[in-house]
């Protein structure tokens, strides 16, 4: 409830010092009355929704979707304006200088027009922009019978905040299944917290193929702790019912386990544990479990939180591979830069120290704030090398 109030208080401030310069500056020079009324119908209709939204908001689906859906609008609208007021007193005194104010205004303008339409663009075909991204495990550890063996990660669907676009994720799985991978690993949220929310994309995901077959590890979000239920056995019951759709679509989950793989002659150990993350996230998983019976082999770990890899993985094991999700680099990558720089030291893509790998990939899906700006939803193609 606190984060709902701050929220609501920087939104708050956020209209009234965007909308405040902006009728000071320039709209209060207007000749036509109406147009000057005109101007604040936005920002009204703004404020009179966020009273709606705040209003006794709960973590439920339904408030959530709604609460997403206006934060898009009002990222839309709030965020250019905030971008033109800041360039316009950045660029005051340069303009007074020259004695051309004109250029304060035009250069202002565009970039926040720009901003409006790369927000939209993100909102609407940034989600859907799915990218392919290759990349090659070079390690002396790799059996010469798996030299070029092909594995696709996914990671982050987020399936409850797709509103049931099947349309989107059959884009999805048909890339996929054009990379004809050996394997396909999922590392965790598949869900934002139901388990009802796989339903309409089970026939879709059931598509998935590869030769040696589909596996997933769990995520934080798949353990739906983040609503209120009226009992942990209601919780339980929930996540019961995602890893039997998960097997219903032929997936194979490795909750603290692993399987052995094997190709002309050589084998490989393909090793899954439960969410392992710092609080406030759940830890679940037992590494040393499902390791047992895997020495002496390369070793490819499903871990959903890419802080595994320095709390346990790196100091405790000799994995050579550790694949893991979460981040989405905050779904925002602009000129190469992310937010999640600051949470998460390695958050997208390839890390490396000594014998040892990390990859992140940053996920298919979305939450919280439907939109991709950069971040375009990733699909790994990994092809292991010796």
């Amino acid at each position: 409830m606190r984060l709902i109030i701050e929220l609501f208080l920087i939104f708050l401030v956020l209209i009234g010092l965007t909308d405040g310069y902006i009728y000071h500056k320039y709209v209060r020079h207007w000749k036509s009355v109406w147009a000057k009324r005109i101007y604040w119908i936005p920002s009204i209709c703004l404020l009179i929704a966020m009273c709606i939204i705040f209003w006794g908001f709960e973590p439920k689906p339904e408030p959530m979707s709604r609460f997403c859906s206006f934060l898009v609008v009002f990222l839309c609208i709030q965020l250019p304006k905030a971008i033109f007021t800041l360039l316009s007193l950045l660029l005051r005194p340069l303009a007074k200088a020259i004695h051309r104010h004109f250029y304060e205004t035009t250069i202002a303008c565009s970039i926040a027009l720009f901003t409006m339409g790369y927000l939209i663009y993100g909102a609407t075909e940034g989600i859907r922009h799915f990218q392919v991204k290759e990349v090659t495990i070079q390690s002396d550890d790799v059996p010469e019978g798996f030299n070029g063996y092909r594995i696709i990660q996914l990671s982050d669907m987020h399936l409850g905040s797709w509103n049931g676009d099947t349309q989107a994720m059959q884009k999805a799985v048909q890339l996929i299944n054009e990379q004809k991978a050996d394997l396909i690993v999922f590392t965790g949220d598949l869900v934002n917290n139901l388990a009802d929310e796989v339903n309409d994309f089970m026939p879709l995901l059931s598509q998935l193929k590869a030769k040696d077959g589909v596996y997933s590890v769990l995520g934080n979000h798949d353990y739906s702790m983040y609503i209120k239920w009226e009992n942990e056995a209601d919780r339980i019951a929930n996540l019961d019912s995602l890893k039997a759709k998960e097997a219903q679509m032929g997936w194979q989950l490795l909750n603290n386990r692993h399987v052995k793989l094997y190709q002309a002659g050589d084998s490989i150990a393909l090793i899954g544990v439960e969410n392992s993350g710092r609080p406030p996230f759940p830890d679940f998983a037992h590494l040393d479990e499902a390791m047992q019976g895997t020495e002496g082999m390369f070793k490819i770990l499903l871990s959903h939180d890419p802080t595994h890899w320095r709390r346990e993985v790196l100091p405790k094991t000799d994995i050579q591979l550790m694949l893991a999700g979460h981040t989405h680099a905050m779904q925002t990558k602009i000129f190469g830069f992310s937010p999640a720089q600051f949470i998460y030291p390695e958050n997208d893509g390839l890390y490396q120290e000594e014998e040892q790998m990390l990859y992140v990939n940053i996920g298919l899906g979305h939450l919280m704030f439907p939109m991709r700006l950069g971040a375009w939803p990733e699909i790994t193609l990994f092809t292991l090398r010796n």
